[in-house]
């Protein structure tokens, strides 16, 4: 099995210098409206989750998912905070499954596609979550995952019917925009 990131270190990069590199508005700006409905898939302590929130607005819903009940309560109370815990849903996946029984506009997967036991299982099951035209956001560590790797996650992701949209620019990150392939 892929080893995640255990909850007790999240705070060692999921602070509040992490909006100074990654921005959510910049980084999900371009592909998340008003109204919309997105899964953050691996939420951590909720940099992601809450900045998509703020995106979707009262009409639109996000889901926070993650592995680690202690993420989730997290993100819950920095959500509470923030006043957005309402656009939030909080669901607890296995390491086997996402588990969500809803279509999605966007889906996020930040810095946790690597840590997922069965790639190919993995991106199956996003694509079958997918809105037409929705679109998938990945961003890998480049600290810790290799070119390589990455082009690997790719290959799969054409494999199981997902094809690249763009690749954004996102510090200390190799990413890509994915979207199912038209032909299905």
């Amino acid at each position: 099995m892929a080893h995640v990131c255990s909850w007790r270190f999240v705070r060692t990069f999921d602070n509040f210098f992490r909006l100074w590199f990654h921005n959510p508005e910049k980084l999900f700006g371009a592909y998340v409206k008003s109204g919309m409905t997105v899964l953050d898939i691996g939420c951590g302590a909720g940099f992601a989750s809450i900045g998509l929130a703020k995106l979707v607005g009262a009409q639109g819903t996000v889901v926070s998912a993650d592995l680690q009940p202690e993420m989730l309560e997290i993100v819950k109370k920095r959500a509470e905070k923030q006043g957005v815990a309402e656009r939030i849903q909080f669901h607890q996946c296995t390491a086997d499954a996402i588990g969500v029984e809803k279509k999605f506009d966007f889906i996020n997967a930040f810095w946790m596609v690597h840590e997922v036991p069965d790639t190919q299982h993995f991106l199956n099951e996003v694509r079958s979550y997918l809105h037409p035209k929705a679109k998938f956001l990945v961003a890998e560590p480049k600290f810790h995952v290799s070119d390589k790797k990455f082009d690997e996650m790719l290959e799969i992701a054409g494999q199981v019917g997902l094809e690249e949209h763009a690749r954004p620019k996102i510090r200390f990150s190799k990413a890509v925009v994915l979207n199912a392939a038209l032909s299905d």
